[in-house]
């Protein structure tokens, strides 16, 4: 009997080490390069996943949690300015009797939740949600 002609067989031992082998671990830096390359105008995730051989729906997945500001320091994360509020100088305090009754303002806008309790100033939430809307 030839047994040069018999299809070679791996053991299910050889096969699940081939595949856990195969499996790539990324560090921060090398997603962020990757995610980085697919923020330029033009480019393609299907192509930057391929040239990096990654699947192009981990690519996205690292693209989300980027914009999101969980994938590292970026400079496309979000950043906060420091804010100081000062009185205006020409607003008159509002006598009791004008004041509002205070409540809970709870509003939900995409991933963020805002919680307003007491007097809320209206120009104040307007300003919040158009900033939340951007």
């Amino acid at each position: 009997m030839d047994s040069s002609r018999q299809p070679a067989t791996a053991s299910p031992s050889t096969t699940q080490e081939s595949a856990s082998a195969k499996r790539q671990r990324w560090t921060i830096k090398q997603k962020r390069q990757i995610v980085e390359e697919t923020l330029v105008p033009g480019a393609s995730v299907a192509k930057v996943a391929r040239s990096h051989g990654v699947n192009a729906n981990q690519v996205f997945y690292w693209r989300k949690q980027h914009l999101a500001g969980r994938l590292g320091n970026s400079s496309t994360a979000l950043k906060l300015l420091p804010v100081t509020v000062e009185p205006s100088p020409s607003a008159t305090p509002v006598g009791p009797a004008e004041r509002p009754s205070p409540g809970t303002i709870h509003i939900k806008l995409g991933q963020a939740q805002i919680r307003i309790e007491g007097n809320a100033d209206p120009i104040l939430v307007r300003m919040v949600l158009d900033a939340l809307r951007a």
